[in-house]
């Protein structure tokens, strides 16, 4: 009678011999190299990285004419006058549970969040040791994308006067005043680097691997992940803090950080009982549109730009 169950015996299966195996990997790995990179992407490189430029530019302009509120014990960010009074802080770790925020002024940091990756000198090098974390420079995981597609590391998108934050900064302190109209164009200009940013990126995934950690936001580019034990979720550290990698979207490069999105009919200051009838909008989107930008229609689902008003 047949129960279902089969045993096969290993005797008549040959043992497979890793240690053979392994040159044979190594080869495999050496001849997929030389494939790369990819010439037909060379061109979305070279536009994502201006595309990036055009994006801290129009921010850190941007952010010295619309007022940029940041929580002061959480990641939350407002655009508009003053703060919302929607009750979501949950503090540094998350200790506090549905408190009113603490606004700061905001940054350029607080727009466009800055993800960091370990700077590969080529992409099909031995894997980044626990050790060796401090070998390697951090620079932003778009730039090593496009640099690992090809990019040439001279050009003056990928200088360090170029991708720091710090210097945009420093550099629109002293902007005039614009106009209404010179607002706008900026605006227009900013939310078409967004949109030209996130595009190249998910082709560039398309061809590139990138990983990043499902318990933080550690992100490697590249087709295996470090082994830097950097893991800052507690709850994990039985792991010894190894990261658990899986495929990268875009949003792992280019997170949108979602925030509250003030419309037409609702109150000057957001409250906490009308949160179900309030939109959400991408940072930078909600930055340029109050600065004049029409928005593309596929966020108009998120903004609830013709929803119910909250009750009183």
């Amino acid at each position: 009678m047949f129960n279902g169950i089969r045993f096969y015996s290993t005797k008549s299966n040959p043992v497979v011999d890793l240690r053979k195996l392994r040159p044979m990997i190594l080869k495999r790995i050496e001849e997929r190299s030389k494939e790369y990179p990819v010439k037909g992407m060379l061109p979305v490189a070279h536009e994502v990285l201006q595309a990036r430029t055009a994006l801290y530019d129009g921010v850190s302009t941007l952010i010295e004419h619309i007022p940029v509120w940041a929580c002061k014990y959480c990641p939350e960010v407002y655009i508009g006058e003053g703060g919302h009074l929607i009750q979501t802080c949950h503090g540094y770790r998350h200790y506090a549970k549905n408190k009113v925020h603490s606004w700061v002024k905001g940054s350029l940091n607080d727009v466009i969040v800055p993800v960091e990756t370990f700077h590969l000198q080529k992409m099909f090098q031995n894997v980044v040791k626990h050790h060796e974390r401090f070998d390697h420079d951090r620079i932003p995981a778009i730039v090593e994308l496009c640099l690992q597609a090809g990019a040439d590391s001279n050009n003056q998108n990928v200088s360090p006067n170029v991708i720091t934050p710090d210097s945009l900064e420093n550099d629109t302190a002293c902007l005039e005043k614009l106009s209404e109209h010179d607002l706008r164009l900026v605006a227009t200009r900013t939310l078409r680097a967004w949109e030209a940013l996130r595009s190249g990126v998910h082709k560039l995934l398309l061809v590139y691997p990138a990983r990043v950690c499902k318990h933080c936001s550690e992100v490697h580019v590249g087709p295996f992940g470090h082994k830097a034990r950097t893991c800052g979720v507690f709850k994990h550290d039985t792991f010894r803090g190894a990261h658990f990698w899986e495929k990268a979207r875009v949003d792992d490069l280019v997170p949108p950080k979602v925030v509250w999105f003030r419309r037409r009919q609702d109150p000057p200051i957001l409250l906490d009982k009308g949160r179900e009838y309030y939109g959400r909008a991408p940072v930078v989107v909600d930055l340029c549109s109050k600065a004049g930008a029409l928005i593309p229609s596929k966020y108009f689902c998120m903004m609830k730009l013709d929803g119910l008003t909250a009750p009183d």
